[in-house]
């Protein structure tokens, strides 16, 4: 029985895993692995009372691996932790069946009182690097963690979470979907896809495309107005500079990259509504 499980461990590296190449690379380079199959004598150890032992173990297992795995956890079959460095794994955690962890990855607890008090992961889920899942919540089937992101509450079936805290991007219902996904983009290697939004981004556009609008309006409002011979006072708007987009001085104008560091037309439309305005009343007179 063990020996198909190792079997199987072997086998899931190469589905989940290009870089790698035959059994023995694995058998001998693969820390995830090494960390797993001693966790699993550990959690034999665990369960049959020999806790100081279990934990001596896990410990050396830690020295050799990076990887920190408590033998209470319970962790099912197929799981792999790519690049194996970092990752923690507390003792109420539950890791289903087909599970990928990314290096840097904690399932930790949020308190220190017993019971249940780390996240359980059900089964084809996957954490990106550095990502944080805390808490006794539940990542549903076939979850996607982004990399770096908290997750600090439950999770829908085939959600992708990014951010901090972690937000949900895209929730597929149907798994038809999720595996038509797949078979267009290929395995998501840390949690993410290219269709994935950025919500933040969606409203910064949004705001901007408001405010060209806005401004468009306005300039067919003042030259209406100035048409009838109407004084407008023109006033000093600023535009948006560009330093505020580089966190620092904007470059010397008469450098030859200074044109890479140039704003946007859209960024610089506060500015045209005088120009615009003064052509028109100059026209006017």
């Amino acid at each position: 029985m063990a020996f198909e499980k190792i079997k199987e461990d072997i086998a899931s590296v190469f589905e989940r895993d290009p870089a790698a190449r035959t059994s023995l690379e694995v058998i001998i380079n693969y820390p995830g692995m090494h960390a797993i199959w001693i966790y699993r004598l550990t959690n034999r150890l665990w369960k049959a009372n020999w806790k100081l032992v279990a934990r001596t173990l896990a410990t050396f297992a830690r020295w050799m691996t990076g990887v920190e795995i408590h033998p209470g956890a319970t962790i099912g079959r197929r799981f792999f932790i790519d690049h194996a460095m970092g990752v923690v794994i507390g003792e109420t955690a539950i890791v289903g069946d087909d599970c990928t962890l990314y290096h840097g990855v904690t399932l930790g607890g949020t308190t220190w009182n017993a019971g249940k008090r780390h996240p359980t992961l059900e089964d084809d889920v996957v954490v990106g690097a550095g990502a944080k899942v805390l808490g006794p919540i539940t990542l549903k089937r076939g979850a996607r963690i982004g990399s770096n992101a908290v997750v600090v509450k439950d999770v829908p079936e085939n959600a992708t979470v990014i951010g901090i805290p972690g937000h949900i991007v895209e929730e597929n219902k149907l798994k038809t979907h999720r595996e038509r996904i797949e078979q267009l983009i290929g395995f998501e290697a840390y949690g993410t896809t290219g269709a994935a939004y950025d919500p933040v981004a969606q409203v910064i556009s949004s705001m901007l495309n408001h405010s060209r609008m806005l401004e468009e309006q306005l300039q067919t409002i003042i030259g209406s107005l100035q048409q009838q011979g109407m004084d407008i006072q023109q006033l000093n708007i600023p535009g948006i500079n560009a330093a505020d987009f580089l966190g620092g001085d904007v470059p010397n104008t008469n450098s030859e990259s200074a044109s890479k560091f140039t704003p946007e037309p859209e960024l610089e439309s506060h500015t045209s509504l005088n120009s615009t305005a003064k052509k028109t009343q100059t026209e006017h007179e």
